[in-house]
Parts: structure tokens; C-alpha cells; sequence
């Protein structure tokens, strides 16, 4: 196994923890222990009692009884809690391709959904999203990259780092052809539920079928990255088995703490979906304005779900602009190169509550 630097997580470790404004961020707004607690009564005091002894591998029944409701033909036992979505997407990689495989996924990605495969050994080839078609996936492309020795496909949607989200027609096409060809279908869905439009949102992948896993997370929609909570949910059980087996060799089992602060969430997740809805629209409506009196120097595809968007940079560099407004702003903007996009394009978080406050600083700058 031969990974490369995680380009965008080495950016963000230079940066994140001494920028004052984070003007890039993935996910939405977090909270304290303390609100999260308060969102139900008597669970400051359960917390209190939580037993620091390891917890079950798989997920504590509870934990996973909550986030089956999440969908809407998936049980308990269809769920696999790991420590984040990276743990889930690394294992999956690893339980599931051999390296004479060949994959198809979507770029621009986050980057160990393509390079987890090339590390071990795997033809990977991007299934482009292109600004020009609003960034959206041309099903007969997907055709012509099929090859007998695909195994699987991965998509984002909705998309990180553009907020695309896939057509309901697309989507069901997409679980199709995986059947049609008997692949797996990898969906990371790390932000459905943030939906801008709630008739946009799309089934599970997970919910069309056993060949399809569904990635979620606590970081991204819910906006509590600290609990280190991510799952798989599919009722493939070759799948869930060798990935709850390769589990026992990277983190066994998760945080007791965590797993119970998981638990209240989701059972609330409605009230975190709809704070975190919140502060993206205000902040979206603040970006609107700005790229209309910038129309000269910036353009996008306007995000449809998710806390972020993929603008582009119509003059200059897009790196060089990046630099300089972090160190003469103190504004974190994350260039595109990080994606391997090479069209000058950045990432523009949307969930955070300082955002105006960042887009005036930004704005000064420019």
C-alpha cells in the first residue's frame, strides 16, 4: 500500500488552527457538549453515567437503531459504525478491491475515494463533472468507461466541492447500470439532508438495492465533526461482513462517549438539520451579493445541497490569490489544485456563523 500526501488535509493542517476565519470549511456550524445535551431532557445526567469500557464493534445497538431511521428499508444490523467517514471509505477499499479491479469515481473528489484504490493497485478512472453541464455526471459516459474488470463505482452527491446534487432520473439510472453490470455502488452521502430544497433529496443508495452501500457521518449535515462518528449502511452482507472483519485491525470499536452524544443526535437530527439549513441560506444569500458586485473577478454554479460551493477565479492565479488573502486577510480559502482541478477553482464553505464577517474582511482584500 502506497498512498501519496493528503493534499487537501496537509493544506489545512498548515492553516486551519491559526487563520482567524475559515472561509472553506466542509462542514456546518458545531456546538458545545452542552447544547447538544440540552437538546433532550435527562441526558446531561445519562451522560454522566456512561461506562468507559469498550463498546461493540459494530456499533452500539442503540446508535444504530437510531441511524436506521435514517432510511427507509434499512435495520439496525445493516449498520457498521466506524471512527469517521475516512474509516469507512479506507475499509471498504480494502475488504472489497483487489488490485486487478478496475473503478470508476467521481472527480472532482475528496481525495481517499480515489486514491485509497490506486494505493492498492487498483485502474481508476474519473467520471468527470464538468462545469459547463452544471456539474453534473453524462450517464453515457459512465457506459463508455465500464470495463470487464470494473467492481465498482463511487459518487458524492450531494458533491463536495461543488453542492451538486444528482437528478432523480440520474440517480436511478446510475443504480441500473450497477445492476445491470453487477457492481457496487459506493454512495457517499455524507451531506443528504441538507438538501436546499427538501423535494430534491434523493432515496439511500443503500435503500435501492444490495448492491450499494451508503456512506453518512456526524461531521458534515449535523456539524458535530468532534464526535469522530461516521457508518456505512448496506444490506449487502459480503460487504458488511469483510469490512466489520478488517475493522477489528484499524480501530476495533468506537468512543463510548461519542456513540451516546451520536445517539442523541439523530435523535434530534431535524433540530441540527434545520439550524445548519439556517445559517447556509443566510450565508448563501450573502455570497449571492458578493459575486454580483464581483461578477468581473468570480463565477459558480450556484450550490443545490451541502455547506459548500466551487466557485472559479476569472483573473490571476488561483493558488497566489489563496496565499495572499490568508496572510494579509486572514481569510482560509481552499484552492482547487487540491482537488486536481486545474480551471482555478476554490472551495467556499458556507456553514459557519462568521461568515459574514469573513466575506468582509475578503472583500476589503479584493
Amino acid at each position: 500500500m502506497n498512498l501519496p500526501p493528503f493534499k487537501l488535509e496537509r493544506y489545512f493542517a498548515k492553516y486551519e488552527f491559526n487563520t482567524e476565519f475559515l472561509l472553506c470549511s466542509s462542514d456546518c456550524e458545531a456546538m458545545s457538549i452542552a447544547d447538544l445535551l440540552a437538546l433532550e431532557p435527562g441526558a446531561a445526567e445519562k451522560f454522566q453515567n456512561v461506562w468507559l469500557g469498550y463498546t461493540e464493534s459494530q456499533g452500539s445497538p442503540t446508535l444504530r437503531n437510531e441511524i436506521a431511521k435514517m432510511y427507509t428499508d434499512i435495520q439496525p444490523e445493516h449498520i457498521l459504525v466506524h471512527s469517521g467517514a475516512g474509516e469507512a471509505i479506507y475499509l471498504f477499499m480494502h475488504a472489497l478491491l483487489k488490485e486487478t479491479d478496475h473503478v470508476i469515481v467521481h472527480a472532482p473528489s475528496y481525495q481517499s475515494l480515489s486514491e485509497v484504490a490506486k494505493g492498492i493497485g487498483c485502474q481508476v478512472s474519473p467520471w468527470i463533472a464538468r462545469e459547463e453541464n452544471g456539474w453534473a455526471l453524462d450517464m453515457n459516459e459512465l457506459r463508455h468507461l465500464l470495463r470487464p474488470s470494473t467492481k465498482a463505482i463511487i459518487v458524492n452527491t450531494p458533491h463536495n466541492p461543488t453542492g451538486y446534487l444528482m437528478s432523480r432520473a440520474d440517480f436511478d439510472e446510475l443504480n441500473q447500470i450497477a445492476k445491470e453490470n453487477k457492481l457496487l455502488l459506493f454512495c457517499d452521502e455524507v451531506y443528504r439532508e441538507s438538501e436546499f430544497d427538501i423535494a430534491d433529496r434523493l432515496p439511500a443508495a443503500c435503500d435501492m438495492g444490495d448492491h450499494a452501500v451508503s456512506l453518512g457521518v456526524t461531521s458534515k449535515t449535523y456539524g458535530l465533526a468532534g464526535l469522530r462518528i461516521g457508518w456505512v449502511a448496506t444490506k449487502n452482507k459480503k460487504v458488511y461482513y469483510q469490512m466489520a472483519a478488517l475493522k477489528d485491525y484499524t480501530t476495533i470499536c468506537n468512543s463510548a462517549p461519542s456513540e451516546f452524544l451520536a445517539e442523541v443526535a439523530m435523535r434530534h437530527r431535524q433540530k441540527l438539520v434545520d439550524r445548519n439549513l439556517g445559517i447556509i441560506k443566510s450565508n448563501l444569500a450573502l455570497v449571492d451579493d458578493l459575486f454580483a458586485r464581483h461578477s468581473s473577478l468570480f463565477s459558480w454554479v450556484r450550490p443545490k445541497a451541502g455547506s459548500m460551493g466551487f466557485p472559479r477565479l476569472l483573473k490571476g492565479d488561483v493558488e497566489e490569490f489563496c496565499d495572499n488573502l490568508v496572510k494579509k486577510a486572514g481569510v482560509l480559502l481552499l484552492p482547487g489544485t487540491m482537488y486536481d482541478d486545474s480551471r482555478n477553482h476554490f472551495r467556499l464553505g458556507l456553514g459557519r456563523k462568521n461568515l459574514p464577517q469573513a466575506v468582509e474582511r475578503l472583500e476589503n482584500h479584493i
